[in-house]
């Protein structure tokens, strides 16, 4: 499939392939009921006929509960064992969802090392191609339950970025707790919204700070540096919250938009 450049949001009805990641927080523990109307968000773009993955975040903290755990697990083996759970349940709220719209999904869990080594590279980028064609959704997560290095430092907004770039989207979704790219963290006084970055803009001047719940181990940070990946990659990104996905995906003014690399 052709690449469509996107140059603003108005041209989002145009995209053909669009990569969504939502973060542990947005949809687990007491926004567990997020889920639906991040469905609902996602099937609208699926019935206008475009091929959308959702990289999903959340195994862990949606397991949590059924291990009798309060907090996130610090030692690695418990980390695997949260994840072997919730990736289960994960999977099964989502489709239990998709179920409404006779959207089935089909699980790919992938490290990040998969997507940096050809062969396990070629077989997942051929795997979701052929989803892709079959109109099934992808819901990507990371393979927390045999990761080790990842599990620990790693974050899927560089999955997703990974992903993006893999099977050539148009356009990557980040979202999380936050509606858009601050020039400071948002809770601080004169943080202003920034609606727009050009490519290979240095946010000379803007504070980046990570507020973080305990459920996940992405921030502000690591979202700038996937969306700059993926911009440099021909993918334009928005960066929002998950409430506001559907007008993210309808080219509505929400976010942060950045701009992609310009065509070589």
């Amino acid at each position: 499939m052709t690449r469509v450049r996107l140059a603003s949001r108005s041209d989002i009805e145009r995209a053909r392939r669009i990569v969504v990641k939502v973060g542990s927080s947005s949809i687990s523990g007491d926004n567990a009921g997020q889920i639906a109307p991040l469905v609902d968000a996602l099937a609208t773009a699926h019935r206008r006929g475009v091929e959308i993955m959702l990289v999903s975040s959340g195994a862990i903290a949606t397991g949590m509960p059924y291990l009798q755990l309060e907090n996130r697990p610090t030692d690695l083996a418990t980390q695997q064992a949260a994840a072997a759970v919730g990736q289960n349940v994960l999977i099964y709220r989502y489709q239990d969802s998709l179920d409404r719209f006779d959207i089935v999904a089909g699980q790919v869990l992938l490290t990040a090392g998969d997507l940096e080594n050809p062969t396990p590279r070629s077989n997942a980028q051929r795997a979701m191609e052929r989803l892709l064609g079959l109109r099934i959704l992808p819901i990507v997560n990371e393979n927390d339950t045999v990761a080790t290095h990842e599990i620990r430092f790693g974050d899927n907004d560089r999955l997703a970025s990974l992903v993006a770039e893999l099977v050539q989207a148009d356009l990557l979704v980040l979202l999380s707790d936050v509606d858009a790219l601050y020039t400071r963290p948002p809770l601080e006084p004169g943080a202003i919204l920034i609606s727009h970055v050009p490519y290979g803009d240095e946010l000379d001047g803007v504070v980046v700070g990570d507020v973080g719940t305990g459920l996940g181990t992405g921030g502000a940070t690591t979202k700038v540096s996937a969306a700059r990946y993926a911009a440099s990659n021909g993918t334009a990104v928005i960066l929002t919250s998950t409430p506001q996905a559907a007008q993210a995906l309808a080219g509505e003014p929400v976010g942060t938009w950045f701009d992609a690399a310009p065509a070589s």
